[in-house]
């Protein structure tokens, strides 16, 4: 085995953490952060794509304060739209680098993937949260910067999470054969779609979760390469 590909949520991070903290943190702050970045055109492309959605939902043209409208409510809806995520991240970015924000992570991962990476896995992350949003909770994390332990970063724009294809696109990016890959997760679809691919699969019980088809362990420090 050479590749460790980890989700984030509910895996390495607690799933409280995204929930309670990155997506109210990113509520309260994103009518100020539109109006406050109109003229960015990175926002303004995202606020086009929300007004796309909302043309083809709801068939109407929308204004700049329905289209916040529209992005609040999909993160009351925990909605995976790329729009979405996309200023997620800036306004997540702007909490990591003023302090506001810290990653969380168990108390059983940093040192692992040191360990693992000093074995000679390479390591890197499958998650539903944008690549910008992944590399922000590792690179200010409560345990500091841990981006040095991490070879790669994957989300949907790879494919969704509980495709098969995904993780034969991943395989295909890295290279290697898929029995070379170990896919860590809560989630025991995702872990079925990883296995078909011909990844190895564990599934985490840090919470109480649906159990799949798959070897379990409570934490990194249970499992065994």
């Amino acid at each position: 085995m050479k590749y460790i590909v980890m989700d984030i949520e509910g895996t390495t991070t607690a799933i409280s953490f995204v929930h309670e903290v990155l997506f109210p943190f990113a509520r309260k702050r994103m009518k100020d952060f539109v109006e406050g970045n109109l003229n960015n055109d990175d926002v303004q492309t995202c606020l086009n794509d929300v007004a796309q959605t909302i043309q083809e939902e709801e068939g109407k043209t929308s204004s700049t304060n329905e289209q916040i409208e529209a992005l609040i409510k999909w993160i009351d809806n925990d909605r995976k739209h790329g729009a979405l995520k996309m200023l997620q991240g800036m306004i997540w970015k702007e909490g990591f680098e003023d302090g506001s924000l810290k990653g969380h992570f168990y108390d059983d991962v940093p040192v692992n993937l040191k360990k693992w990476k000093a074995a000679g896995y390479t390591l890197g992350v499958y998650s539903s949260g944008s690549v910008q949003a992944q590399k922000l909770i590792y690179k200010y994390s409560s345990f500091g910067d841990m981006t040095d332990l991490l070879s790669f970063y994957f989300d949907t724009a790879i494919g969704h999470k509980r495709e098969v294809s995904s993780y034969k696109n991943i395989i295909h990016e890295l290279g290697g054969d898929p029995s070379e890959y170990l896919f860590l997760s809560d989630v025991f679809q995702e872990l079925d779609a990883a296995q078909q691919a011909g990844m190895k699969t564990i599934q985490l019980e840090r919470q109480e979760i649906v159990k799949g088809d798959h070897p379990i362990v409570k934490d990194f420090n249970q499992i065994e390469l």
